[in-house]
C-alpha cells in the first residue's frame, strides 16, 4: 500500500491532489462526476467581502494549449458562502480551502476574520495575484512590500493555515515568496495565471471585454514548474504547485520540483473526472517505482 498522505504546514491531506480556485466552483458542480471525498482538498472559487458581479462578457477565450479568463471574481460575498454554501459542502471528507480576495487590505482582513470563526475550515488561500480585476488582486502580489503587508495583516487575524497564492507576473518570484514567508505565511501556492490577451483579426478587436486576462492550461506548465523549483530552493515552507497540470505525470513533475501538493485547474473543464484519475495515476507511479510514501517525491528531482 502506498501512503498518499501529505502535510501542508501541519494540515494533513489524504493525498496531494486538490482542485484550483475558479475551476471547480464550490465542488457541487462536480458531485455527479466524481467522489469528492477522494480529493485531498477543494480550493473554492474566489470570495470577496461583498457581492461581486465580475467582468462583462466575453470573459473567456480558448488559446493554443490553454485558455484566457477574465471572470473577475464573480461571487455572492463571504456571508453568502458561510451561511448558504458551506453548510452544504462541509459534509465531504476533504479539506475546504476558501480563496479570499479584496480591493483593499481592510476587505481581506474582514473576510479572514469571518472565516476564522467558521468551524471545520482549517486553512485559507490568500489570493494576492489575480490578474483580471481592476483594483486590488494582482496589485498586492507584484510588489514585495505590499505582498508582505497584506500577509502580515491576515496573519494577525487568522489562526488557521495561511496559504498565500503568488503571481508569476513578477521579475523575481523568490523575492515575493521569501517576503510572505517572513510575514507569517504557512505555505505558498503558485503559480496563478499569466497575464495575456487575444485579438480577433477579422474585427481587429480584443476578444475579452477586459482586453487582457489570465492565461492557464498546459501552455504555462514549463514556466510554473520552473518557478516552483526556484521557490522550493528559496523558502522552507511548503508549496502547492499549480499551472497546466493535465495528468498524473504532470503532477509528479511538480512534486519532484518541490510541491508538497498540487492544484488541478484548466483540466477540470476538459475532463471533470481528471482529479481522481490523477490520484490513481500517482498511486500507480509510486507502486511501479517502489515508493511507499508519496511525500518522498517532494523535491526529488536529481540534478
Amino acid at each position: 500500500m502506498v501512503d498518499l498522505g501529505v502535510n501542508i504546514a501541519g494540515l494533513k491531506l489524504k493525498n496531494p491532489v486538490t482542485t484550483a480556485s475558479g475551476t471547480f466552483g464550490f465542488g457541487e458542480e462536480f458531485e455527479d462526476f466524481i467522489d469528492l471525498n477522494r480529493l485531498g482538498g477543494i480550493f473554492v472559487k474566489g470570495l470577496t467581502l461583498k457581492n461581486r458581479e465580475g467582468n462583462d462578457y466575453p470573459r473567456m477565450a480558448e488559446t493554443p494549449s490553454g485558455m484566457l479568463n477574465a471572470v473577475g471574481l464573480q461571487n455572492k460575498g463571504i456571508d453568502y458562502f458561510i451561511n448558504t454554501i458551506y453548510p452544504k459542502i462541509r459534509k465531504w471528507d476533504t479539506e475546504i480551502f476558501p480563496n479570499i480576495n479584496g480591493s483593499i487590505v481592510e476587505e481581506y482582513i474582514e473576510v479572514a476574520e469571518k472565516l476564522n470563526e467558521v468551524e471545520g475550515i482549517n486553512a485559507i488561500e490568500l489570493n494576492i495575484s489575480c490578474p483580471n480585476v481592476k483594483e486590488g488582486g494582482m496589485a498586492f502580489g507584484v510588489s514585495c512590500p505590499s505582498a508582505v503587508a497584506v500577509t502580515k495583516a491576515i496573519r494577525n487575524v487568522y489562526s488557521g493555515t495561511l496559504i498565500v497564492k503568488l503571481s508569476p507576473n513578477v521579475t523575481d518570484i523568490t523575492e515575493i515568496a521569501k517576503g510572505v514567508e517572513g510575514a507569517g505565511a504557512d505555505a505558498v501556492s503558485l503559480i496563478n495565471t499569466l497575464l495575456g490577451m487575444a485579438i480577433d483579426a477579422d474585427t481587429k478587436k480584443p476578444i475579452l471585454s477586459t482586453i487582457t486576462g489570465g492565461l492557464s492550461g498546459p501552455a504555462i506548465k514549463p514556466i510554473a514548474l520552473r518557478m516552483v523549483w526556484q521557490v522550493y530552493n528559496a523558502v522552507k515552507i511548503p508549496i502547492v504547485g499549480i499551472g497546466g497540470i493535465m495528468n498524473a505525470t504532470d503532477a509528479i513533475e511538480f512534486m519532484l520540483a518541490g510541491s508538497s501538493a498540487i492544484q488541478v485547474g484548466t483540466a477540470n473543464f476538459i475532463d471533470p473526472q481528471i482529479s481522481t484519475k490523477i490520484i490513481d495515476g500517482i498511486e500507480d507511479y509510486c507502486k511501479q517505482h517502489s515508493i511507499d510514501n508519496v511525500s518522498d517525491l517532494i523535491g526529488g528531482m536529481i540534478v
